[in-house]
């Protein structure tokens, strides 16, 4: 189709560095038999059950980004390294190369994400390729493409294959209308941003395919993200990152939401490990597709303390960005992830003292600890 045709050209112009990775992909390439997007209305697909010699084929789109690499290192520790390829439109750095199989792969190009799949006999698609709020809302047609169409592509060749297929959703699915202390697993979305618009597409999608295909799609929503890893970038959680930075390096810290914003978190670890964790959930055990999960709700204001536990000269003041400070009027304060409690045994190992502790640990800031003490 030309459309998506020139809309894939322009993925791979604006998220590609020069020199991107295309020359390094390690799928031969040959001419497949190309089948019917659509699924068959009587077809009827079946979860893969591995036993514990058996370990499964992962693929990762999407996969520089923020947890991406972090997903791919732990599933390698699990099931070896050469059962999971990371893939996505960029150059990696060399450590991520060298660490285990990369993969070049335009989410937006349906043939050679089929072949990626079918020559790499893939049985668990993780599917993390997305633009997120801000460069969403600076680009609706291509969050459009990549969000859903990229999604579609991703369902059709998961059912087609018989995958176990992960896409993870986010506390932007929620809108001002949704109830925001706790917010149920099931209540009012109505969100205002293209991101939040596409992911609450792709909940129903899923789970559309899940009942009329037998298609395995497993969700889970995730609070906003901290970790020691990723450089802030603007986002309406950035906050929580950007204070330890700021607190290393210059003692001086300015936030752009109210001091009483509270908002659900969760450290990077937790993350990755609730998505293992679901991923390998027997499929009898979950009443639902998509689950919210959580490990702490906190203010700018309560962090701020916790982080002047270990800086005590931290000097905080408030600027406070309307925009983002609507986006995060409409979302939740607290998450109800008690079904994902109940379901598959989900419980958190951080909560803020741990956050801040391992964050400044990560972060260098011994000597800076120590000379304000």
């Amino acid at each position: 189709m030309p459309i998506v045709k020139n809309v894939s050209r322009a993925v791979s112009q604006l998220l590609q560095s020069s020199g991107c990775g295309c020359g390094i992909s390690i799928v031969p390439v040959r001419c497949i038999g190309v089948s019917p997007r659509q699924v068959a209305s009587d077809a009827s697909f079946h979860s893969v059950s591995f036993s514990e010699s058996d370990h499964p084929r992962v693929l990762i789109t999407g996969g520089l980004g923020q947890l991406g690499v972090g997903l791919a290192k732990l599933l390698r520790k699990r099931f070896g390294k050469n059962n999971v390829i990371l893939s996505d439109i960029r150059k990696p750095a060399d450590h991520v190369f060298h660490s285990g199989p990369f993969i070049y792969s335009d989410i937006l190009d349906y043939k050679n994400l089929r072949e990626i799949v079918v020559n790499n006999r893939i049985t668990w698609l993780f599917h993390y390729s997305a633009l997120l709020s801000a460069v969403g809302e600076a680009n609706v047609p291509l969050a459009r493409a990549v969000n859903i169409t990229g999604l579609h592509n991703v369902l059709d060749i998961a059912a087609e294959h018989n995958l176990r297929l992960f896409v993870p959703s986010t506390i932007g699915a929620f809108g001002p209308t949704s109830p925001r202390d706790p917010t149920p697993d099931l209540c009012i979305q109505r969100p205002r941003t293209i991101y939040g618009v596409s992911k609450v597409h792709a909940e129903l999608m899923g789970e559309y395919y899940h009942y009329r295909y037998g298609l395995d799609f497993r969700c889970l929503r995730y609070p906003g993200i901290i970790s020691a890893d990723s450089q802030p970038g603007g986002g309406t959680t950035d906050y929580a990152v950007q204070i330890f930075h700021d607190a290393i390096k210059t003692g001086k810290f300015q936030c752009n939401l109210k001091p009483d914003t509270r908002l659900p978190m969760m450290y990077i670890d937790d993350c990755l490990k609730a998505t293992l964790e679901v991923m390998e959930a027997p499929a009898e055990a979950l009443t639902m597709r998509t689950y919210n999960i959580s490990a702490m709700s906190f203010t700018p204001e309560e962090l701020a303390q916790e982080v002047q536990k270990q800086v005590p000269e931290l000097q905080v003041t408030y600027n406070v960005d309307e925009v983002r400070q609507a986006i995060a009027d409409s979302w939740p304060m607290n998450f109800d992830d008690s079904n994902a409690r109940r379901d598959w045994g989900w419980k958190h190992d951080y909560d803020l003292p741990e956050l801040v502790s391992t964050m400044f640990s990560f972060l260098g800031s011994d000597s800076r600890i120590a000379q304000a003490n």
